[in-house]
C-alpha cells in the first residue's frame, strides 16, 4: 500500500524520460499510462504499467526524476507488483559529446524477487550521434548494489559492485513516429555468474504536441534470484515541454 501512496503523491506533484532538450527548453514532464487486458471464459489477466517523470536542464546540468509502477494479476494470482524510482544527473563539462553521469535508483519487484534494492554510482557517457531526429549514446560506470532478495525461497541481504554498460537510442520518423529504447548490462565485479540485464523498446505515434499512442516491450533478468519478466503494454503518453 505504501508504494501506491508514494506513486499517487508523485503523480499529483507533476504530470521522463531521457529526452532531447532544445536551447530554450528548461523543463520536460511526461506520463505514460499503458497496460494489457485478457478476458476469456476460463479467466482474466491484466497488467498495468504506469510511469511518470520530470526533467530539468540548467546550463551544463541535466537532472531527471523517474518513477514507474507495474501491477498485474492472472485470475487471483499476483504476477507483478514492481516499483522503481530513480534520480540521475548529467554533467556536461568535458569534451564535446562526452559527459559525466550519476545515479541513485530504488527498486522493489515481486516478479524479480527483489524486496528492496538500492543502486548508486556514476560514470561517463558519449553521444555517438546527437540530432533532433536521431540519437545514439553509450555509457559506462560503476554502481554499488545493496539488495534484499529472495533466493531459493529465503530472504537474504546482498551487496556487490557492478559495472553498468548502457546503450540508448531514439529515432524520429516523419515527425510523427518515434522509436526509442535502451539496454543495460550490469555484471558484478566481484561475483561470477551474477549479471543484471534490462532492456526496453518503445514505439510512439504522435497525435498532437502533447499526446501520443505508445507501445512498450521490456525484458528484465536478475541472475542471483534466477528470475525474469517480459512485458508488452500499450496505451497513451502525455508529454509537455516548457
Amino acid at each position: 500500500m505504501h508504494k501506491i501512496l508514494v506513486f499517487i503523491l508523485l503523480f499529483s506533484c507533476s504530470l521522463t524520460a531521457s529526452a532531447q532538450f532544445s536551447d530554450t527548453t528548461q523543463y520536460h514532464a511526461v506520463f505514460n499510462g499503458t497496460g494489457t487486458v485478457n478476458r476469456t471464459k476460463d479467466g482474466n489477466s491484466y497488467l498495468l504499467n504506469n510511469a511518470l517523470g520530470f526533467g530539468m536542464k540548467k546550463k551544463s546540468i541535466l537532472l531527471n526524476l523517474n518513477n514507474s509502477w507495474i501491477y498485474g494479476r492472472n485470475n487471483s494470482d499476483l504476477t507483478n507488483n514492481d516499483y522503481s524510482t530513480s534520480l540521475d544527473f548529467n554533467l556536461y563539462r568535458t569534451l564535446p559529446h562526452f559527459y559525466y553521469w550519476g545515479l541513485a535508483n530504488y527498486n522493489t519487484s515481486f516478479s524479480l524477487k527483489i524486496n528492496n534494492q538500492l543502486l548508486a554510482g556514476g560514470g561517463i557517457a558519449y553521444s555517438i550521434y546527437d540530432r533532433p531526429e536521431a540519437y545514439l549514446n553509450i555509457s559506462d560506470g560503476v554502481l554499488y548494489d545493496l539488495s534484499d532478495l529472495y533466493v531459493n525461497d529465503q530472504r537474504i541481504d546482498y551487496h556487490t559492485y557492478r559495472n553498468s554498460l548502457r546503450l540508448q537510442f531514439r529515432f524520429i520518423i516523419r515527425k510523427n513516429v518515434s522509436v526509442d529504447g535502451g539496454a543495460f548490462w550490469q555484471p558484478s565485479l566481484t561475483r561470477r555468474n551474477d549479471t543484471n540485464l534490462r532492456s526496453t523498446l518503445n514505439l510512439g505515434f504522435k497525435l498532437s504536441n502533447w499526446l501520443s499512442l505508445t507501445s512498450s516491450l521490456a525484458y528484465n533478468r536478475i541472475s542471483v534470484t534466477d528470475s525474469e519478466n517480459l512485458l508488452l503494454t500499450y496505451g497513451l503518453k502525455l508529454e509537455r515541454w516548457f
